[in-house]
């Protein structure tokens, strides 16, 4: 146990004075190198993060529908606290590395439904939810006006269920041009079946699954990115361990 612990906090002190000589770096050098007890770091520039072709927090939003109760706990196809925990990490990683969040429910107004699940309100306090009565988001007015609000291409979708909610949705904005990463772990239908044909529909159609953990990791892509890395690196192992 000694051992163990004077091996992590060799790794936190070795985190620590990489993040200290690598924070000064500039997105302008043409070639980003770095010594480290010998060893040269060499991280290209950062690319054009508007245009870059993997997600970005400046080129990506993400989508939130329906994790309220009733939807919560009818899923069938995972474990529904692995669930939440994911769609935390999920609103978490949104919050660190300042995504839009649209954030969308239905029926709470009409009284046939409760808000939000409490664990993604605590984490996305700022987003408003905006509540409808359609099955498929898209059909709703301002859902689709608050999408494009946030002037990005790429949406990060998750929903309840995976065969509705966030099939349907996912559908028609890839018809409008847009590009989707539905989150494999963070979503769920009402059987495994349910949830399997959903995203093989959806990948067929031109979406793009992500697991939680690689949009992470796709987000913060350099571990030099000293803005984020250590809250990054908080939500990411606080799951996956460490």
């Amino acid at each position: 146990m000694l051992l163990l612990a004077t091996n992590h906090t060799a790794e936190d002190r070795e985190y620590r004075e990489i993040h200290t000589a690598c924070s000064s770096r500039r997105p302008s050098d043409s070639l980003q190198t770095f010594a480290f007890r010998g060893t040269r770091m060499t991280s290209q520039p950062i690319r054009d993060p508007a245009k870059d072709h993997l997600l970005t927090p400046q080129n990506s939003a993400l989508i939130v529908i329906d994790y309220q109760p009733v939807q919560v706990t009818s899923v069938a196809s995972m474990d529904r606290r692995v669930l939440v925990t994911n769609i935390v990490s999920v609103a978490g990683l949104a919050k660190l590395f300042k995504l839009p969040v649209v954030l969308s429910t239905v029926n709470v107004k009409t009284g046939k439904n409760a808000p939000t699940i409490h664990q993604l309100q605590a984490i996305l306090p700022d987003a408003e939810p905006l509540d409808r009565t359609t099955i498929n988001a898209w059909e709703d007015e301002q859902f689709v006006r608050a999408v494009k609000a946030t002037g990005r291409k790429k949406l990060i979708m998750t929903a309840l269920w995976t065969e509705a909610c966030l099939t349907f949705p996912t559908l028609d904005a890839l018809r409008d041009g847009y590009e989707v990463y539905p989150v494999v772990d963070a979503v769920g239908g009402t059987s495994l079946e349910a949830h399997r044909a959903a995203l093989e529909r959806v990948t067929q159609a031109g979406a793009k699954p992500i697991s939680w953990v690689q949009m992470a990791c796709e987000l913060q892509r350099d571990w030099v990115r000293g803005e984020t890395a250590a809250r990054f690196a908080e939500i990411l192992f606080a799951v996956e361990g460490h």
